[in-house]
């Protein structure tokens, strides 16, 4: 572990807390319908931070109810476009005035890095905020010169509508809380609609804070409804019937539960689901430029990032020296909590999810693999996993199969070019990948055939707001990002006039 060089907590961070938090309905913090509460975790010390409501049946009617009244009395969508775009412009600049705030409160909740936190879950959204706002102003139908013959001599014309699909559900996990829920708010904003989000009932605090914020930019109550809880909560928002649109982010084995209730509605829906992330290297890689690839896309956030690389297919020739590589840094890193700005490794979200986590790396023992770094328990309190690197994993092997969501890489060492292509596509997973070569040729024909939403070159994870982001197979259906997000969350009107 680190010597712990914590940063001072914010008060307001301090006050927020002291709160005896309730969820958030019709533009203001309201008390729950249900009496059960939910214990909010630090993963640094495994200690309760708070309470949140346990929201029930009830909780949840009451939220949808508000945000379809408040959508059928065109409170938002009845605003200039532009009117729109000025208060989501506002609600970037609160964001980032309360930036240290948030940050602050994503660690103590979620765990990670306050680096982490300030630059991706503040500063990376209060960017995505800028650019989603812009979309409010450019959504747009087209004309269409049609060929309707009759009655005869009849003239037509006809033109599309974009209209906001009406109110939204966005469910969001705990990896990004803050960064997932306005990846989901904004663009359904933009759009017109109204929203309500229910945060992961393992990091409620900064969606619930976030609502606050919104209000204070300008955004009309009812606009934007939270509620907090576990599976009831979760369910009776997939099912309900005044919900037009579910966007989700999470596991897939959930996503699927999501689709099917969401279906028995016909309630629309988009999926970004797990993925079991691969990178190929190539024998002309740079060898150093790989390995501070593999550990940036591999251990950020620990791991816990849908979109991590996860498998590492590498030409036997550079083999030995980028696993070396990689085991040599992996087993220097040092642990702490998210709050120690000098700590490399953070811990895992929760108590259960670190114990899944460790369920992986024991079957992996068990199965004779061998172990570059990591692999041993830490004994100290918190929920953290250190850093794994194993190498020469079986292409059956369990690893290889499932997603772990945690800091551990697998590498495999291959010849052919064509093999680690056919390894890499080889899952029901088809979220991001990765190339890693200098050779341009290679680049051009091996992107087109890796089966993946994202495929990264020369680097893994960076994205941005203007770049769709979604997956391809069980990782998911629909877009994140650009155009893709706000059509997301819009009908097409087809408007046919005789004249």
């Amino acid at each position: 572990m680190t010597s712990e060089t914590k940063i001072e907590i914010d008060v307001r961070v301090r006050a927020f807390l002291d709160r005896e938090l309730g969820l958030f309905i019709d533009g203001a913090a309201r008390p729950a319908h249900s009496a059960r509460r939910l214990d909010v975790f630090d993963p640094s010390t495994g200690e309760v931070l708070t309470t949140v409501p346990d929201a029930d049946t009830a909780d949840v009617d009451r939220a949808v109810t508000n945000a379809r009244e408040t959508f059928d009395q065109r409170v938002w969508s009845g605003l200039r476009p532009a009117e729109r775009e000025r208060i989501l412009l506002r609600l970037a600049d609160v964001i980032e005035a309360h930036g240290e705030e948030l940050a602050q409160l994503e660690t103590l909740n979620q765990g990670k890095s306050i680096d982490i936190a300030r630059a991706i879950e503040v500063g990376a959204t209060v960017e995505y905020v800028r650019y989603m706002a812009g979309w409010a102003t450019k959504i747009t139908g087209e004309t269409l010169d049609v060929s309707i013959p009759f009655p005869p001599g009849a003239r037509y014309t006809a033109f599309t509508r974009k209209e906001p699909v009406g109110v939204v559900a966005g469910i969001v996990p705990w990896n990004f809380p803050l960064m997932i829920a306005v990846w989901k708010l904004i663009p359904a904003l933009a759009a017109g609609c109204t929203i309500v989000i229910k945060p992961s009932p393992e990091t409620p605090l900064t969606a619930l804070r976030l609502a606050e914020l919104a209000v204070e930019a300008g955004v009309p109550a009812g606009v934007f409804n939270v509620v907090t809880g576990g599976r009831e909560c979760g369910a009776a928002l997939a099912s309900h019937t005044g919900i037009a649109k579910i966007s989700f982010t999470g596991s897939t084995p959930t996503g699927k539960l999501i689709g099917a209730a969401a279906v028995q509605n016909m309630t629309r829906f988009s999926l970004e689901l797990g993925g079991k992330n691969p990178a190929v290297m190539l024998a002309d890689v740079d060898a150093d430029q790989a390995v501070q690839g593999a550990l940036a896309g591999g251990f950020l956030n620990q791991g816990q990032v849908c979109a991590a690389v996860s498998r590492i297919y590498v030409h036997r020739s550079k083999y030995r020296q980028i696993a070396d590589g990689l085991a040599d840094i992996a087993r220097s890193m040092t642990l702490g909590p998210g709050l120690d700005p000098a700590a490399q490794v953070n811990p895992l979200v929760s108590a259960h999810h670190r114990a899944r986590v460790e369920e992986h790396i024991a079957r992996a023992k068990a199965d004779g693999l061998r172990f570059l770094a990591g692999g041993s328990p830490v004994e100290e309190k918190g929920y953290y996993v250190k850093p794994t690197v194993i190498a020469d994993v079986p292409f059956d092997a369990a690893l290889i199969r499932d997603e772990v969501f945690g800091p551990v890489l697998a590498l495999v060492p291959f010849d052919d070019p064509k093999e680690a292509l056919r390894l890499a596509n080889d899952s029901p997973y088809g979220l991001a990948a990765s190339l890693w070569t200098n050779d341009l040729r290679a680049a051009m024909n091996l992107v087109p055939q890796m089966e993946a939403g994202t495929v990264w070159v020369n680097c893994h994870v960076p994205l941005d707001p203007s770049m769709p982001f979604g997956g391809y197979k069980q990782s998911g259906i629909g877009r994140e990002f650009g155009k893709y997000a706000v059509e997301g969350f819009t009908e097409t009107k087809s408007v046919c006039i005789a004249h």
